[in-house]
């Protein structure tokens, strides 16, 4: 649509997906052609199987879905005494950020090693924080097929036993 493409008018830093770049490419009536790009085939076929599936269970469906697994963590995450980042009215369901508790942390582990140990006794990962707030807040991402309750009460679990 023409509202899309005007939102859309800065110029990216690439040309990774330049959507103005690819509308002028194939809507070029005969003029000179631009030389465009090849987007990586695996992006392609991965957005086709991902909107295939969101299709496949429905969109109202996976929006409830990331609701119901974001509220669990938020709420489970509360429960085991840590406290979250962002404050209510900005808080997402597929990203949950919490403080690190650097009192329940095992031992003299750090915030890294808890990450670590969560990845390989677990085979869970978490991110740790970015910027100034690197190394005091985790950042839980639940979104797309991982949006499940199942993992968000293994991940739960996990965080209970490792911490103190």
């Amino acid at each position: 649509s023409d509202t899309a493409r005007e939102r859309i008018k800065p110029v990216p830093q690439s040309w990774y997906l330049d959507l103005n770049m690819i509308a002028a490419y194939v809507s070029s009536n005969g003029g000179a052609r631009a030389y465009h790009h090849t987007a990586p085939i695996s992006m392609i076929f991965s957005l086709h199987a991902g909107l295939g599936a969101v299709l496949d269970e429905g969109i109202l469906e996976v929006i409830a879905r990331h609701a119901a697994c974001g509220e669990a963590i938020q709420t489970g995450v509360q429960n085991l005494g840590l406290e979250l980042f962002a404050a209510k009215g900005h808080r997402l369901p597929q990203l949950t950020s919490v403080w690190v508790p650097e009192d329940r942390l095992p031992g003299s582990a750090t915030e890294a090693d808890v990450r670590s140990l969560l990845l390989s006794r677990y085979g869970i990962e978490i991110g740790g924080g970015l910027g100034p707030v690197a190394g005091k807040v985790w950042r839980i991402g639940c979104m797309g097929n991982t949006a499940r309750l199942r993992n968000v009460e293994l991940l739960l679990g996990a965080l209970d036993e490792i911490l103190d």
